[in-house]
């Protein structure tokens, strides 16, 4: 892809939009940049990029100049059904997003891993997988860092470890993974598809351009995501913990199992891993398959499964006060995730839930609220909504703030009990982002000891 004098423009001025101009700017790109957010919350980027020379265009719906570009490129967080951008695609500008425009740059075989739930979880633990035999992976994309900040850093790894989101698959048709895991599908962002067969042919892409030689990894026990191997020609593998597939990797007889096409099979018992919950158990399994077949040692592999302790904000414990337990499951952005980190617990739960809503059904959560939940305390945009989903199903409480849930979950509970953050929606009404929600629910239980 040759840039060099090329006029581009980029869509987002957050860390991704920033990394994309001076990428772009400095493969020759005639670059500019627009935001339609407000200029104060924009101020540090637009003079980021007027050092760089970047023009920008602020609280700007619709760029006024936007016909005048080669290519538009858009930050992941921007839907490319845009009436403009649409507009742009009829009048022959092509509009891609930053996983495109790097994928057109990297020379390093790309270990990619996807799905609704668990995919940071999963492609950190397969960096660490790999360090671990001695080899050198580069990890990043969704995960935190740009991928076009990967490109120029690619010549001192052996391969490419991302995190990628639908959002980025669904402006990258030229994408191609040697290997690549798909973890679950789970309703999700259909504020932004128009049903959950479009998000499902966006996660597809991952596997867009594989070929015999390529590896692809699937969730057996997922349908939406097991239907998807009749239509690939690459080396698929399966992961389950219910069934046994012929090739891949499955959990039986307290040990997790793994069936190369090598050859090569491996067990791990699961007493010595060190997380231990179903669906991280699933997580493990995709990324021993694509660590293993990356040529990861299985002792190796063994020693980070018996360290790994998770990532921060996905059920981690906070604190326990007067015989409650508090966890911090802030990533849970919709519901599979909530539903996922009830059935991780086998006592009472006082569930703190709420966000911006994403045009989800929260029905799936309604049986497991009848038998594990004690009390539900709602906050957010989404709180009215999910009050009369959870009509009737448990008691429930309203709050303005997280100190105050915090304070009426830990009033509802027993000794015994947990109160578990779990929202089942973005953070963006009230949050800079899942984390920040995760860092003020940890405060507001740290005020709680000290009252």
């Amino acid at each position: 892809m040759d840039l060099a004098g090329r006029k581009i423009l980029v869509v987002g001025l957050g860390k991704t939009g920033l990394a994309l101009c001076r990428f772009l700017t400095a493969q020759g790109a005639l670059v500019a940049a627009t935001d339609s957010g407000p200029a104060g919350d924009l101020a540090p980027a637009v003079a980021a990029l007027a050092e760089l020379g970047v023009p920008t265009q602020v609280e700007a719906a619709c760029p006024s100049d936007y016909l005048g570009y080669d290519r538009i490129v858009l930050s992941p967080g921007v839907p490319p059904e845009l009436p403009w951008l649409q507009e742009a695609v009829r009048r022959g500008i092509p509009v891609c997003g930053d996983l495109e425009i790097a994928a057109h740059f990297f020379r390093r075989p790309i270990v990619a891993i996807s799905g609704t739930n668990g995919k940071t979880t999963t492609t950190t633990l397969v960096g660490e997988l790999l360090r671990s035999a001695g080899q050198s992976p580069l990890v990043g994309g969704n995960i935190g860092t740009p991928l076009v900040e990967m490109v120029e850093a690619q010549d001192q790894a052996d391969c490419l470890v991302l995190e990628i989101s639908s959002f980025q698959l669904d402006t990258a048709p030229s994408f191609h993974a040697q290997a690549a895991a798909l973890l679950n599908i789970t309703a999700d962002h259909l504020d932004r598809y128009p049903d959950l067969q479009g998000y499902v042919h966006s996660k597809a892409g991952l596997f867009r351009h594989q070929g015999p030689d390529d590896v692809a990894v699937l969730n057996a026990d997922d349908p939406l995501v097991a239907n998807l191997a009749a239509g690939l020609s690459s080396q698929v593998y399966f992961f389950s913990r219910r069934q046994t597939p012929e090739w891949g990797a499955w959990h039986a007889d307290g040990r997790l199992h793994v069936r190369l096409r090598s050859g090569l099979e491996v067990e791990v018992p699961v007493a010595a891993i060190r997380l231990q919950e179903g669906h991280n158990l699933e997580n493990i399994m995709a990324a021993l398959i694509l660590a293993l077949v990356r040529g990861a040692p299985p002792e190796a592999c063994r020693a980070v499964l018996a360290r790994f302790s998770g990532l921060p904000h996905r059920l981690e414990w906070v604190a326990q006060l007067q015989g409650v337990d508090f966890y911090d499951d802030s990533k849970g952005t919709n519901v599979g995730a909530v539903v996922r980190a009830l059935e991780h617990f086998d006592r009472p739960v006082i569930l703190i839930a709420g966000g911006r809503d994403k045009g989800g059904d929260y029905s799936p959560l309604l049986p497991l609220l009848r038998q594990k939940v004690r009390q539900v305390v709602l906050l957010g945009e989404a709180k009215e909504i999910m009050a009369a989903a959870f009509q009737g199903t448990v008691p429930l409480q309203l709050a303005t703030e997280m100190p105050e849930a915090v304070r009426l979950a830990y009033a509802a509970a027993r000794p015994g009990d947990v109160v578990l953050l779990s929202p089942a929606c973005s953070s963006f009404d009230m949050f800079r982002d899942y984390a920040h929600r995760g860092m003020v629910f940890q405060q507001a239980v740290k005020e709680l000891s000290h009252g």
